[in-house]
């Protein structure tokens, strides 16, 4: 008998659990798998609808009683660099970028090592060996690159400074996963590298750059509200960031929209919509 897989999107939900972010939260997630020939047109729509990916499924948070997680991104034309963030573009001007196909080596394993045992060692991440490594970096149906940052060392030759795994939108670059040298925190690289992308972004005439999550209240999301031109999905709309401060009311507990009305209201390109 043959069985034929239909191509309109499926959509799940995650069983809650501890938020990583905010203490004392759960967390879940709506998601839908990227596969076949339109796994590109549903990412680019998705994405421009808070959803986020991680390997071949895009996610979004649809937590019962949060909204904190906010989908963040810059509009390049109208991004402008603060006095410290001219600081670190300048510091770091002697690194050198590098585009390579979605492939993981050895070299961005160590230093992703090295970032995590540093920064997230308690964090979900932490347990990561090569081969989830690897299914990270190169499990990707869509248009996809890793971006490298490397710096001379004293012998004449490179060493890796930061590594930013980057989806290739219709209207921008999504920041998917990034990681950097801990021994050159002093070095701002994870700021060095969304000014760079702002910078890639401009010279390819895409609108915006996708920082994944802002999460009003969690220090470790606090950064992304530094970038000027930031906007913020709410309510089904992208809206200019005016008073980061203001935005804590968002992240107040509330009588979550159902799932099935969450999903009825999210806009499928007609050719994956059709099925």
């Amino acid at each position: 008998m043959r069985h034929s897989l239909p191509i309109a999107p499926q959509f799940y939900v995650t069983a809650a659990q501890p938020c990583p972010y905010l203490a004392g939260r759960t967390e879940r997630k709506l998601f839908t798998a990227l596969q076949g020939d339109t796994a590109e047109l549903l990412n680019d729509a998705l994405s421009k609808q808070g959803f986020r990916r991680s390997q071949n499924v895009l996610y979004r948070p649809a937590c019962a009683e949060c909204a904190s997680c906010l989908s963040a991104r810059i509009r390049v034309a109208d991004f402008r660099p603060s006095r410290t963030q001219k600081r670190v573009m300048r510091r770091n001007a002697p690194l050198t970028r590098r585009f390579s196909a979605p492939w993981a080596t050895e070299d961005q394993f160590a230093l992703f090592r090295r970032y995590l045992d540093s920064r997230h060692a308690d964090g979900g991440m932490a347990d990561m060996d090569i081969f989830e490594f690897a299914a990270m970096i190169e499990e990707t149906p869509i248009r996809s690159r890793v971006v490298e940052y490397t710096a001379r060392d004293g012998d004449g030759g490179t060493d890796l400074a930061a590594v930013c795994l980057t989806d290739l939108l219709d209207d921008g670059l999504s920041m998917v996963y990034s990681f950097y040298d801990p021994d050159r925190r002093g070095d701002s690289l994870g700021t060095h590298a969304i000014l760079d992308h702002i910078e890639i972004a401009r010279e390819a005439g895409l609108p915006f750059v996708y920082l994944g999550y802002w999460v009003p209240g969690s220090a470790k999301m606090g950064y992304k509200a530094q970038f000027d031109a930031l906007e913020i999905y709410v309510g089904g709309a992208w809206r200019a960031l005016r008073d980061p401060a203001a935005q804590t009311e968002i992240g107040r507990p509330r009588t979550a929209e159902p799932i099935a009305e969450q999903v009825a209201r999210i806009d499928l390109p007609d050719s994956v919509a059709r099925g």
